[in-house]
C-alpha cells in the first residue's frame, strides 16, 4: 500500500470509487483498503462527521487518531480536522432510512501507517511530508496517513529564519530526513536537502548582481540569504532591515573562509516570500552530509546513524 500524507488519494479515480456507494465500502471494508473523504464538522461528543457521495460516515472520538483512547492525543486532532481531508478504515456500513451510514476509524488507518511503513524508517531516510502547521519552534508535517512529525526551526535550513513562515506555507509538499525514530516518535531535519556550501556557491559568480533576503544587521555587517542554505555578508547600509528583500553584487567568495562578500546595490520595497526551492537530494537514504568545504578546516556535519 502507498502511504501518503491525508489528501493525497481524495480525487483519484479509485477513491472517489469506493466512497460513493455503500457496496464500494463494504469491498473496502473486506480488502481492508485506506480511503479519504471531507471531515464536514466535529460534533460535542468529538466524532467527525464525515462527507461521503453516498451518504455520511462517522468516525467515533477514540478511533479519530492513534493515541486518543489512551490519552496520550488531545481532542484538538480531532476539531483541527474540520473542512479537511481526512483518511479512514471502513468498520462497518449499513442503511438508515434509505441512506448509506458507515463507521470509520482513522485511528486504524494510522495504525496501518505506524506498522507497515513508519516503524521500519531508518536514521538518514528521505522521506516526503506534508506541512500541516507552523509554529515558532519549527515546523510540523504529516509524513503519512495524518500521522504527525516535526521539523525542529534550526533543522530546516542553514541560513537562520526567524519563523518557519520564511521557508514553508500550510499544505506544501516537502522532502525531509528522518533524523531519529525512537519510542514511536519521529524526528525529522531538512537542511541536508538543500546542499552543501559548495554546491550552493556553485550557482553564483563573482560579479553577478542578484536577489536576497537580509536575514539580520549586525554591528559589523549585514547577512543576506542568497538561497536557504548559503548567505553572505554585505556592508552595513542604515537603510536596511531584516526581512526586506535587496539586490546585491557578489564581491567575492572565498571557499578557505567559506565566505560570500556582497555590496547591497538596492532594497526592495517589499519582501516577496519565496517558498520554492531546489533540493540537492530528494530520494534513498543519507548517511553524512559535510556543509563546510573540506578546504575551510571547518566542521559542519550530520552523521545519521
Amino acid at each position: 500500500m502507498d502511504y501518503r500524507p491525508e489528501g493525497c488519494l481524495y480525487r483519484t479515480a479509485e477513491n472517489q470509487r469506493y466512497i460513493s456507494t455503500a457496496e464500494g465500502l463494504s469491498e473496502a471494508m473486506k480488502k481492508g483498503l485506506i480511503l479519504e473523504a471531507r471531515a464536514a464538522l466535529c460534533n460535542s461528543s468529538h466524532d467527525l462527521i464525515v462527507d461521503l457521495p453516498c451518504g455520511e460516515g462517522i468516525i467515533p472520538r477514540e478511533e479519530g487518531a492513534v493515541g486518543v483512547k489512551e490519552g496520550k492525543t488531545r481532542d484538538i486532532a480531532m476539531i483541527s480536522r474540520v473542512n479537511k481531508v481526512v483518511c479512514f478504515k471502513v468498520t462497518e456500513v449499513h442503511k438508515e432510512n434509505g441512506k448509506t451510514a458507515a463507521i470509520l476509524s482513522r485511528a486504524a488507518a494510522q495504525e496501518d501507517f505506524i506498522s507497515s511503513r513508519m516503524n521500519k524508517l531508518k536514521s538518514g531516510d528521505v522521506i516526503e511530508a506534508k506541512v500541516t502547521h507552523l509554529e515558532q519552534f519549527g515546523c510540523f508535517v504529516d509524513i503519512g496517513c495524518g500521522v504527525p512529525s516535526l521539523i525542529p526551526i534550526d533543522a530546516i535550513s542553514v541560513s537562520r529564519i526567524s519563523h518557519p513562515s520564511d521557508r514553508f506555507h500550510t499544505g506544501q509538499f516537502i522532502k525531509a530526513v528522518v533524523r531519529t525514530n525512537e519510542n514511536g516518535r519521529i524526528c525529522l531535519t531538512h537542511k541536508e536537502l538543500l546542499g552543501t556550501w559548495e554546491e550552493n556557491t556553485a550557482c553564483f559568480e563573482a560579479g553577478e548582481t542578484v536577489s536576497g533576503i537580509v536575514r539580520s544587521v549586525e554591528e559589523y555587517g549585514v547577512f543576506v540569504e542568497l538561497s536557504p542554505n548559503l548567505a553572505g555578508l554585505a556592508e552595513l547600509r542604515s537603510d536596511v532591515h531584516a526581512g526586506e528583500s535587496v539586490s546585491v553584487y557578489i564581491k567575492a567568495i572565498i571557499p578557505e573562509k567559506m565566505k560570500v562578500k556582497l555590496v547591497i546595490v538596492d532594497v526592495c520595497d517589499e519582501c516577496i516570500p519565496c517558498h520554492d526551492f531546489s533540493y540537492f537530494c530528494e530520494s534513498g537514504h543519507l548517511t553524512n552530509w559535510d556543509y563546510a568545504p573540506a578546504i575551510s578546516g571547518k566542521s559542519i556535519s550530520t552523521h545519521f546513524e
